[in-house]
């Protein structure tokens, strides 16, 4: 099993580095396009690359991991530069404060950070033991999802109060960047095993190779693109009085708005976040995931669908609950399936194929579909996941068995 020594050294330097990506997570949300708006009044082009730039860092993750690779530098140290890189970014943006400046650093900021996640899969399947890897990356999530809802509005009445005080929440964001590099280099680690191909993006190739892998990519396209469609649109069918959301015969106010598709399934989220880690420890993955992608077809369905308040926050809720196991799935899910030296690997196409539905979902949503009502859009998306969740269940037996058979080979490597 994992070293203890380890285990308790990653899980130390990762509940410290929680607060930082918690942090972070609110500048790639909310923040960086906000100020792209509100404080340089940017154009589309603009607005787009920074709403983009996150999944443009996981697209470019298989890259980056062959370059890890090359170099032969320990995981835990190449993310700790990634964020280093990161950080500097955002001291530029906070001392030259140009629109183009604003635009490229908030580029390379949100790069880095989304570029680093298969590093950091590597690190848990390194240093987590397998029967509790969920279980305490779950924990590690709570701090971080916390930290996001406090962080949110203490920045947001600060904007409030006066917009040029930006330049200060960039200062911030650098920070946390220097304090998540120092954490990850305090983190023990390998450098990543060669995989003896020289193509910067050779591990696609195990999507063509391992046929479990592959189903599973598929059916997340489809849910990805329904689940990433919802969020832009959430805001608008919710925002847009030409919609009739109302409460009380008047349009919804920006505070009710934020507590719809934020605070509420946060706190779902928040609360069952351990639960789904101590589930993803025990449950056979497809099942684990086809209940979560019952949740977001079931949250769609009330959101666009039921037509009043209640069915609003029946959503929010529903969409925190599966977000909080989908949280611990989409971070981890590799690690029972992939050979253990190549879960860097297998993450890095993940996180690739994430990156292409990234870029493209939102502008189907708006180009396509925004015009339609919006409870088609509801059964659309439930549609989309359906397809998705039907490609699971054939394999179930395989997800029990990949599962044992990870469990088994990393018993035998440690």
């Amino acid at each position: 099993m994992a070293d203890p020594g380890r285990t308790a050294t990653t899980y130390r330097y990762e509940r410290w580095r929680a607060v930082s990506a918690g942090i972070l997570e609110t500048a790639g949300a909310t923040f960086l396009l906000l100020i792209a708006v509100r404080a340089y009044e940017a154009g589309k082009l603009a607005k787009g690359l920074v709403a983009a730039s996150g999944s443009m860092g996981l697209m470019l993750a298989p890259w980056v991991v062959s370059q890890v690779e090359a170099l032969g530098w320990p995981v835990s140290v190449a993310a700790a530069r990634l964020a280093g890189v990161g950080a500097v970014s955002f001291l530029v943006m906070a001392a030259l404060p140009l629109q183009p400046i604003f635009v490229l650093g908030s580029m390379v900021a949100m790069t880095t950070s989304s570029v680093a996640i298969p590093l950091l899969t590597q690190i848990y399947q390194e240093n987590y033991p397998v029967h509790e890897r969920g279980k305490l990356f779950s924990r590690t999530f709570m701090i971080r999802i916390a930290t996001a809802a406090a962080f949110s509005e203490i920045a947001g009445r600060i904007l409030s109060a006066h917009m040029s005080y930006f330049r200060w929440l960039l200062l911030v964001f650098a920070a946390a960047f220097l304090f998540s590099a120092y954490c990850l280099s305090r983190i023990p680690s390998h450098s990543l095993k060669a995989s003896g191909g020289t193509h910067p993006f050779r591990a696609l190739r195990h999507a063509r190779e391992d046929r479990v892998f592959r189903i599973t990519l598929i059916s997340w396209m489809f849910l990805g693109f329904a689940t990433l469609m919802m969020l832009p649109l959430r805001v608008e069918y919710l925002a847009n009085p030409k919609h009739g959301v109302r409460l009380g015969g008047e349009p919804l106010t920006p505070a009710q708005i934020a507590m719809l598709v934020g605070v509420v399934p946060n706190l779902a989220r928040l609360v069952l976040s351990p639960i789904w880690g101590w589930l993803f420890d025990r449950m056979n993955f497809f099942v684990l995931r086809i209940t979560l992608n019952c949740g977001f077809a079931l949250g769609a369905l009330s959101f666009f669908v039921g037509g009043d308040i209640f069915w609003l926050v029946v959503a929010g809720v529903l969409f925190g609950i599966s977000n909080a196991g989908a949280d611990v799935a989409w971070s981890l899910w590799v690690t029972k399936f992939a050979p253990p030296e190549r879960v860097a690997d297998y993450m890095s196409v993940h996180t690739f194929f994430t990156g292409v539905r990234g870029v493209v979902a939102p502008l189907i949503a708006f180009y396509y579909l925004a015009d339609l009502p919006f409870n088609i859009i509801g059964w659309i998306c439930a549609g989309l996941i359906v397809i998705g969740t039907s490609l699971l269940v054939p394999e179930v037996k395989a997800g029990k068995h990949a599962r044992k058979g990870a469990v088994l080979v990393e018993e035998v490597a440690e």
